[in-house]
């Protein structure tokens, strides 16, 4: 039996205990910063290079819009000053027995931009609206 990746299509997103549907999530990167250092009595004339602080990606999620949906402002208005609710999020590629075959997990999302659909007059899309949140940490599990 031959292993095939798997498609791209079929995810779900988690985000303080509900499931919800989504038609895009991007954002899953993790990045480590280089840390350089080199001595005047090194022989090697390039600098060392060592793996620094690790650096998160925001994580955009978008869907369609559907009336009497307030989720997306109601998280974003619990922003006040230096406070927010946070949750984790977790996101997950499935199979086709629905079951997940890679997650990624966020900790401590929050939002930190809405954005409403583009709005055209000749447009035939569905009306599509995003959220943006900032996380403190991103894992990946395979498997």
């Amino acid at each position: 039996m031959a292993n095939y990746p798997i498609p791209v299509f079929h995810f779900q997103v988690q985000w303080g205990g509900a499931n919800l549907g989504f038609s895009e999530v991007s954002g899953l990167n993790i990045e480590h910063q280089v840390i350089e250092y080199r001595d005047g009595m090194m022989q090697e004339y390039s600098p060392l290079k060592q793996p620094g602080i690790p650096k998160f990606s925001n994580i955009t999620l978008k869907r369609g819009v559907v009336k009497g949906d307030n989720e997306f402002f109601a998280w974003l208005n619990t922003t006040k000053l230096n406070q927010v609710e946070r949750r984790d999020l977790i996101i997950s590629l499935l199979n086709e027995e629905h079951v997940p075959v890679m997650t990624w997990k966020a900790k401590n999302a929050f939002p930190v931009k809405v954005e409403g659909p583009a709005l055209k007059a000749t447009g035939n899309e569905i009306a599509i609206e995003s959220m943006e949140v900032a996380h403190e940490g991103l894992t990946i599990q395979n498997g």
